[in-house]
């Protein structure tokens, strides 16, 4: 008797267990195939992803529309957000230094482009810590179907908030990835920084250099290998260099021309 009703008990749990799996066949069949959440984020020295959208300032094609410049794209998770319309106003009074650099200022939101449009229309009339009002130039594109934030890997893959829409992607002229920061929704992004880093990463390539620690514009450079060799292998030391330990090697910046 035991036998016949443990056999019963088994045949009915695994009846269940094919319902079940039927079930979940059956619903993916009419739902459509599941959303892959692995969003990944670009790394450096990979292809920024290229993406149409729309914005304030008309349908962007990005990079295309942008030329052979560096660019700067920023996110925010929500219009009318308080740390992000600061970030916004300093990005647009800094607009004549980034233009003067030939950087071009991409701003994606999680919100649909009418949103941007009043947000804009907030920010230009404001006149922050008694301050002239700013006209925001450079676009605010329309995410509101997360498009961007996805390719981006911004969105957080266990959850559907935008709360960590907050990446910064600094793009170079061939469109590859040169630096990428994320900052917590509570926290201003510096935008000093910001254009420190594109001033350091344009010098750096335009003589193969190496920026140290706290590198600003006019501070001196470092070069990856001793400049040249004596027939023994012994460094030389040209003028404009200078080596205070065999493994650091510095170019002067009164030796090498820049255009900052």
């Amino acid at each position: 008797m035991k036998k016949i009703f443990l056999i019963m008990l088994i045949t009915f749990f695994v009846t269940r267990l094919w319902a079940q799996n039927d079930d979940v066949s059956s619903s993916t069949q009419g739902k459509g195939k599941v959303e892959d959440r692995n969003f990944r984020i670009p790394l450096i020295g990979e292809s920024a992803p290229s993406f149409i959208a729309e914005s304030t300032n008309g349908t962007i094609n990005f990079p295309d529309d942008f030329g052979e410049k560096w660019k700067i794209l920023f996110s925010h998770p929500q219009d009318f957000t308080p740390v992000c319309s600061t970030e916004i106003l300093q990005l647009a009074k800094m607009q004549d230094e980034f233009d003067k650099l030939g950087i071009k200022l991409i701003v994606v939101s999680t919100d649909e482009l009418e949103t941007h449009i009043e947000w804009k229309k907030s920010m230009e009339a404001l006149k922050l810590n008694n301050k002239e009002s700013v006209k925001i130039k450079f676009p605010l594109v329309d995410d509101d179907k997360r498009i961007i934030a996805k390719e981006y890997g911004m969105i957080h893959p266990a959850s559907n908030t935008t709360r960590d829409v907050r990446g910064v992607f600094i793009i170079d002229p061939n469109n590859i990835i040169q630096a990428i920061y994320f900052y917590p929704s509570n926290i201003g992004r510096s935008t000093d920084e910001l254009l420190r880093m594109v001033i350091a990463l344009k010098t750096a390539a335009s003589g193969n250099f190496l920026m140290p620690v706290n590198w600003r514009a006019g501070n001196d450079v470092l070069v990856s290998i001793p400049p040249k060799t004596d027939s023994e292998g012994k460094p030389i030391v040209p003028e404009g260099y200078y080596n205070p330990v065999w493994y650091l090697w510095f170019k002067k910046a009164n030796s090498f021309k820049s255009e900052f």
